[in-house]
């Protein structure tokens, strides 16, 4: 394992109690000591060793052979430089999202375009071209990079089903786009809303969440990205397409912590949201997108994030933002001193007959709590995608390089789905203009609420 943070912690549990393996055979490589014990109690061995461009190879030599498995949860630790070398060595491979080295995210002398995700991942699918059978390497999977592909396709199920359409079991890309094409599916938020809260609240200088707050600062940091779809009618002015690779993304010209857009859960209602940039925003568009026979766009929904973190990281984005994107000294990840609140996960599906579907994961920390130990709502979400993915990539170990988006849904959500908590599918009539204020004048579009700018807060 390499990497041992707050979702490497909450992982290492669930890794020794699902795969047919001794605490022995595990090593864990991180940049620094285990202060936790989580580690030492359960057995297994511990480097302490930064990787570095220069040094990754050599210290994962000593430590990963053939036949082996890396399972990366580190931040600042090129995903593509550990993918090839697991692909030279027959090394099979996991992360949760794409990772550059330092410093490509914030260098400010890269146009938005390379400090992209959309760029990471056009970097990632040039590498896995013709090395379709070889030892499998799954990117981005987690929950959300990760589950979240899952949930569209589940979500695309059930709404078939529940509106009588007949239809073969998808077995593509295009069987997939067809059928939410058919449901008339126009815009997909990745919708979440983190309410677990702790005692001692946040305090000046201090950010706090629930999970790695360098991954998230990270990521917050990147310019707003989101997958566009074939019936928008207005392009944003602060907006630009990449010019290379799939063409399914649009970048805006800020950062995802200064981006907000409405959104909906079944249990929060309407909130505001952070567009913060993920790969699956990415993949998803890309996978459901149908062409013409002169290679024009058919079809392609409109997908993106939209993120409520628990309220103390909501605190420290403001704090963080108010600074000039300067971080705060003190930084603390809640985990056991969280009292309540729950990370409500999921897809919602917007546009069609019945309005808006939500599909997905409601998870309480007391029932994360109960389900497995070192780990928060958020955290037990991240590490049931993990285990489902790595369970499936032993099954299938000559599968090559592939997205959460190219594995069978259905046997990944049979082993995440125990540690998922309620499991739940809403219809609602939300839609990104009801119930505005009469009291400001806003610019909107009525005639089809299901316009981008009829999301994004201005």
């Amino acid at each position: 394992m390499l990497g041992f943070g707050s979702i490497g912690q909450a992982a290492l549990p669930l890794l020794l109690r699902h795969i047919d393996l001794d605490s022995a055979q595990i090593t864990i490589i991180s940049r620094s000591e285990d202060k936790t014990g989580i580690a030492a109690d359960a057995g297994v061995s511990f480097v302490a060793h930064p990787l570095t461009e220069g040094n990754f190879e050599s210290v994962l030599e000593a430590h990963v052979k053939e036949g082996d498995f890396l399972l990366n949860l580190s931040v600042e630790v090129a995903s593509l430089a550990l993918l090839r070398h697991c692909w030279r060595r027959g090394i099979l491979y996991l992360d949760t999202c794409i990772e550059p080295w330092p410093g490509r995210s914030e260098d400010p002398s890269l146009p938005p375009t390379r400090r992209s995700n959309y760029a990471l991942r056009e970097e990632v699918l040039a590498f896995r071209l013709g090395k379709r059978n070889g030892p499998t390497a799954v990117v981005t999977m987690g929950a959300n990079p990760g589950l979240a592909s899952l949930f569209v396709k589940q979500a695309l199920v059930n709404m078939a089903a529940d509106n009588q359409l007949e239809f073969a079991k998808p077995a593509c890309y295009e069987d997939w786009a067809t059928l939410a094409q058919a449901l008339e599916v126009k815009v997909i938020h990745i919708a979440e809303r983190d309410t677990q809260i702790c005692p001692e609240r946040k305090q000046r200088g201090e950010f706090v969440n629930t999970w790695s707050i360098n991954g998230f600062v990270g990521e917050a940091m990147q310019p707003s990205e989101m997958g566009w779809g074939s019936h928008e009618r207005l392009f944003p002015v602060d907006a630009a397409r990449h010019g290379f690779g799939c063409d399914a993304a649009i970048f805006l010209d800020r950062p995802g912590a200064a981006t907000r857009v409405r959104s909906w859960t079944p249990l929060e209602g309407p909130y505001h949201g952070f567009l913060i940039t993920h790969g699956e925003s990415i993949s998803i568009t890309d996978h459901l997108t149908l062409r013409t026979d002169n290679g024009e766009i058919a079809y392609r929904p409109t997908v993106h994030y939209a993120y409520h973190p628990c309220d103390d990281a909501v605190l420290s984005l403001h704090e963080f933002a108010g600074k000039n994107w300067q971080l705060q000294e003190r930084r603390r990840i809640i985990r056991d001193e969280i009292s309540a609140g729950m990370d409500e996960l999921g897809v919602l599906l917007l546009g069609h007959r019945r309005c808006a579907y939500w599909y997905g994961s409601r998870l309480t920390i007391e029932e994360a709590r109960k389900l497995a130990p070192h780990n928060s709502a958020t955290s037990l979400q991240v590490v049931a995608g993990i285990l489902g993915g790595l369970v499936w990539a032993l099954r299938n170990p000559r599968a090559g390089v592939v997205e959460p988006d190219d594995i069978d849904y259905e046997a990944v959500m049979e082993i995440a789905v125990p540690y998922l908590g309620e499991m739940a599918g809403v219809y609602d009539d939300w839609t990104p203009l009801r119930g505005r204020s009469a009291l400001f004048r806003e610019d909107t579009d009525p005639d089809d609420p299901w316009q981008f700018k009829n999301f994004r807060v201005t």
